[in-house]
């Protein structure tokens, strides 16, 4: 199963606050968001709007696009990972190439 998008940004604001050495409680008083829910944002619990993605990142001063960017890398990780996985399990080599011959109409006479 694939990671869920609320998820994946959760840990990257987990990973962008821990990295600063800040608490819960700085960066939600920083943001002026309960710090129950940016703990339920962290966890993946809860999806955060726009607007509240925007004022964690201000708080955090990690831009909003750094943060979607590196979400979508570990997204794009995690899809291709599964993919793997899902060619491994039908035996199938993901690497080998099928080339379909064109089909050739024949008269019949």
């Amino acid at each position: 199963m694939t990671a869920l998008l609320r998820e994946v940004i959760g840990d990257v604001l987990r990973q962008a606050r821990t990295a600063q050495g800040r608490t819960l409680r700085e960066v939600s008083d920083d943001a002026r968001v309960s710090l129950g829910y940016l703990s339920e944002v962290e966890r993946g619990r809860k999806e955060a709007s726009s607007e509240l993605l925007s004022a964690i990142c201000s708080a955090l001063d990690v831009p909003m696009s750094r943060v979607l960017t590196n979400a979508g890398e570990v997204l794009e990780h995690a899809e291709r990972e599964a993919d793997t996985r899902a060619a491994s399990a039908a035996n199938i080599d993901v690497s080998t190439k099928v080339v379909i011959p064109q089909v050739v109409s024949m008269a019949v006479a």
